[in-house]
C-alpha cells in the first residue's frame, strides 16, 4: 500500500465545490473518476479541506492510498490526460502512510480579489469580485490588523460547519493594490466556514466607511454573527497553498 499526495489546481466555477454531495458536480466527483479510471480501484480521496461553491485553488492537496506501481511522480502526467481542463494536477509525490491531507495541515493561505471598478467587466469576471463603489483601502488596512492574532471568530463564521471551537489564529494578512485591483492575502492555523469571505465582506464595509476601522475589534470581542458582514461572493476566493 502507497499513499500518494496530489497537488490540484482548479477553476470552481462550474463546481459545487470540493466534497462528493448527492446533488451537483464536485472536484472531488471528477478526480476520483480519473484515478478509478488510472488505477482500477476504488480509492478513498482526501482532501485537505472543504472549499464551496464557485471557489478556486492554486495549491489544494489530496491524497490517497493505493497498491498501484505506477511510479509517484507519473500520476500528475497520467491524471491530467482523464481530467477536464479547468482540474490540473501539478504535483505528485509519494509520502509517509500517516499522512493526512487535512489532518497533517498545520495551516492556509487563502487570496480574495477584489475588482473596485464601477464599470463591469466579462473578462476574467469568474476570478473576481466586482464592488462599483470606491473603497477606502487606507482605512481597510487599519482594519486589518484587527485580524492578526489569536481570536474566537464566531461572528466570522456562517451556519454549516461543525467545529469544537471557533478561536483560530490569523498570522498574515496582507492587502496589495494594483490599479483597480485589490488582493488580499489570509493565512492561519484554520478557517471557519465561510470565515475569510465574511473578513472581506466586514473590510468591504470598513471601505465604505458604514463602520469604522475599530469596530472590527468590537466585533471580534462581542462575537455576534449579525454585526460582522456579508460573505463577499465565492467568486473572489481562491486557495493558494496549504502549510504541512
Amino acid at each position: 500500500m502507497r499513499n500518494i499526495k496530489l497537488v490540484l489546481e482548479y477553476d470552481g466555477t462550474g463546481y459545487n465545490g470540493w466534497q462528493k454531495q448527492k446533488h451537483g458536480l464536485t472536484i472531488q466527483d471528477k478526480l476520483d473518476k480519473a484515478i478509478r479510471t488510472l488505477t482500477k480501484e476504488e480509492v478513498e480521496t482526501l482532501g485537505s479541506s472543504r472549499t464551496d461553491s464557485g471557489v478556486h485553488a492554486r495549491g489544494y492537496v489530496v491524497n490517497f492510498k493505493t497498491d498501484s506501481s505506477i511510479p509517484a511522480e507519473r500520476f500528475k502526467y497520467a491524471l491530467n490526460t482523464k481530467l477536464p481542463d479547468d482540474i490540473l494536477v501539478v504535483s505528485s509525490e509519494e509520502v509517509s502512510l500517516d499522512f493526512h491531507a487535512r489532518y497533517s495541515s498545520k495551516g492556509k493561505m487563502y487570496s480574495y480579489t477584489i475588482r473596485n471598478n464601477e464599470i463591469p467587466t466579462v473578462i476574467g469576471k469568474n476570478f473576481f469580485y466586482n464592488y462599483e463603489k470606491k473603497l477606502d483601502i487606507e482605512a481597510i488596512r487599519l482594519a486589518a490588523q484587527y485580524f492578526l492574532g489569536t481570536h474566537d471568530f464566531k461572528a466570522f463564521q456562517n451556519k454549516g460547519g461543525s467545529v469544537k471551537t471557533s478561536v483560530r489564529t490569523i498570522t498574515k494578512l496582507d492587502i496589495e493594490v494594483n490599479d483597480d485591483i485589490i488582493k488580499f492575502y489570509v493565512a492561519g492555523n484554520g478557517f471557519l466556514y465561510n470565515m475569510v469571505r465574511i473578513m472581506v465582506g466586514t473590510l468591504i464595509m470598513v471601505g465604505i466607511h458604514k463602520i469604522e476601522p475599530s469596530d472590527v475589534k468590537k466585533i471580534i470581542l462581542d462575537g455576534i454573527r449579525q454585526q460582522a458582514g456579508k460573505p463577499a461572493p465565492a467568486c473572489g476566493l481562491c486557495l493558494e497553498k496549504v502549510f504541512y
